[in-house]
């Protein structure tokens, strides 16, 4: 008798992966039992449906799921009602919240395009703020410049207690001269820069708690609304750029073409990113879930965004409404059906902020990390690790 009971402890102990089947089906039987007689104490009982609901949620059985991941080891997922009440894992959530409110976050956004094709007014548009370098420049004068030099300019956004470290980095120049060769290497060097600053406050001995991120997060690449393909400096531009920084292309400007010279531009730009191997925000490698792949399509089957930016706002039924007066009537930029600025603003904002800056952190940066020369020396085995040839 001694003897069979403890044959019936070692097969409880050590189910194996037949035997685990009957034991969910066990398992969902007795739920439905459960479920079957709780019925059936409601009827007799004359509850009504909201107290039999609550009855049978306090003695539902905890759900386990038996898995084999590896030979011989079993892993169990327990869901569902907790039979010894809440225990408050979901306030981890509040927690996060509370420290990224008080703390804050930093975004770097670059845009680079010809002069004139209202990369400042855009910007201030998307935040509806004025962030550009021409509004907060006093006494501004418009200038071509002779070579590209980067501007940059910084500031605090605060909207429902969430504070955020804006970043503009504005590209004067790019593509203004008759010589435009090279035009992209202050850019790239730049973008470069950023990654090799972070790194050096990395490998400190005694780092910041807190690294400053001054890596751009996201490139606007502005393009002319001609209404032809890429020229070739947008092609050499991004195909360097779109290898270190997330780029998102836009039509600049979209309101000077008709609804169908608009789509059929738009399709020869993706025509000539595909036939060129450029890769552009969002990349389909790096989805992650069916429900961000779903979502990435239709950005991608938009992409480039024609987009209209103005400051100005004006009457439009009664409400305020931003938008560009003309003879005709009044281009409202957050209206879908006259541009797609609003598209664009869920994308870098609502829907993806978080996301360009992980791209940057865990694709962009990651792989400018495993190439650079003192990440090399300081991971090789062999060599002996020097610290006075790195600036602490």
């Amino acid at each position: 008798m001694g003897q069979e009971q403890g044959d019936e402890g070692k097969n409880q102990e050590q189910p194996s992966s037949g035997n685990s089947q009957n034991f969910m089906t066990e398992k969902e039987e007795n739920c439905v039992g459960v479920c079957t007689k709780m019925e059936e104490k409601g009827k007799e009982k004359g509850m009504e449906e909201g107290e039999m609901q609550k009855e049978m949620e306090l003695e539902a059985e905890v759900k386990v799921e038996l898995r084999q991941s590896v030979p011989g080891l079993q892993m169990s997922f327990i869901q569902g009602t907790d039979l010894f009440g809440y225990v408050g894992i979901e306030a981890v959530l509040d927690q996060m919240r509370s420290k990224t409110m008080k703390a804050g976050f930093e975004f770097n956004i670059m845009v680079v395009g010809q002069s004139g094709l209202g990369k400042s007014t855009l910007v201030n548009t998307l935040f509806k703020s004025k962030v550009s370098r021409k509004s907060c420049t006093p006494n501004y004068e418009e200038k071509i410049s002779k070579t590209v030099k980067l501007h940059t300019v910084s500031h605090v956004i605060e909207e429902k207690g969430v504070k955020m470290k804006l970043t503009v980095i504005d590209t004067p120049g790019f593509g203004d001269q008759i010589n435009n060769e090279n035009c992209w290497e202050p850019i790239l060097k730049y973008v470069n820069e950023q990654y090799e600053k972070y790194l050096r406050e990395e490998l400190h001995v005694n780092r910041k708690r807190r690294i400053p991120d001054s890596r751009v997060h996201c490139c606007i690449y502005f393009l002319p609304a001609t209404g032809h393909r890429l020229r070739p400096i947008d092609v050499e531009f991004l195909k360097r750029l779109g290898k270190i920084v997330s780029i998102v292309p836009i039509i600049a400007k979209a309101d000077t073409l008709t609804i169908e010279e608009r789509q059929e531009f738009k399709e020869r730009i993706r025509q000539d990113l595909a036939a060129n191997g450029i890769h552009v925000y969002p990349q389909k490698e790096y989805d992650e879930d069916p429900e961000e792949r779903i979502l990435n399509d239709r950005i991608r089957e938009s992409i480039p965004f024609a987009v209209v930016g103005t400051d100005k706002e004006h009457q439009v039924n009664g409400n305020k409404v931003l938008g560009r007066k003309t003879k005709w009537g009044i281009i409202e930029v957050e209206n879908v059906a006259h541009c797609e600025f609003a598209n664009l603003r869920d994308l870098l904002i609502r829907s993806h902020l978080q996301d360009l800056k992980d791209v940057t952190h865990n694709i962009h940066y990651e792989t400018y990390r495993k190439l650079t020369p003192l990440t090399k020396t300081l991971a090789a085995p062999s060599c002996p690790v020097h610290f006075d040839h790195i600036c602490f």
